[in-house]
């Protein structure tokens, strides 16, 4: 995996609370995926969970001790993009700041960006 860039950054939170659900799966061969997939009040998606297989197509480093694995499509909109993990009263979850995103749902999973605005729902 060395030499190839990264095209996410994973916070230390993230990355903590990635490695606890890793160990939880019991299976010490998966990555981490990430990706986009049409739908949402915006049009498009985010995707995390783990795999493991890794295709040829894939581009595929490593985020402090994690593989992460992303496909050709979700990588052109995925560049840039910061994961991180945000505990509060209400509890816990993944945050994703795209800096390719144009506009968002007030949900926060959903989003288009400049040149893809994918397929948009109704909420």
């Amino acid at each position: 995996m060395k030499g190839v860039i990264q095209v996410i950054t994973i916070t230390e939170s993230a990355v903590d609370q990635i490695k606890q659900m890793m160990a939880a799966e019991e299976d010490e061969n998966l990555f981490l995926r990430v990706g986009v997939q049409g739908g949402g009040c915006s049009g498009l998606s985010y995707g995390m969970g783990f795999d493991s297989e890794v295709k040829e197509s894939d581009t595929k480093f490593e985020q402090h001790g994690i593989g992460v694995i992303v496909d050709p499509e979700s990588k052109k909109i995925l560049e840039g993009v910061i994961i991180d993990y945000k505990q509060n009263m209400m509890g816990g979850g993944f945050t994703i700041d795209n800096p390719n995103a144009i506009a968002s749902c007030g949900c926060g999973s959903s989003f288009k960006t400049a040149t893809n605005t994918g397929t948009p729902e109704e909420c």
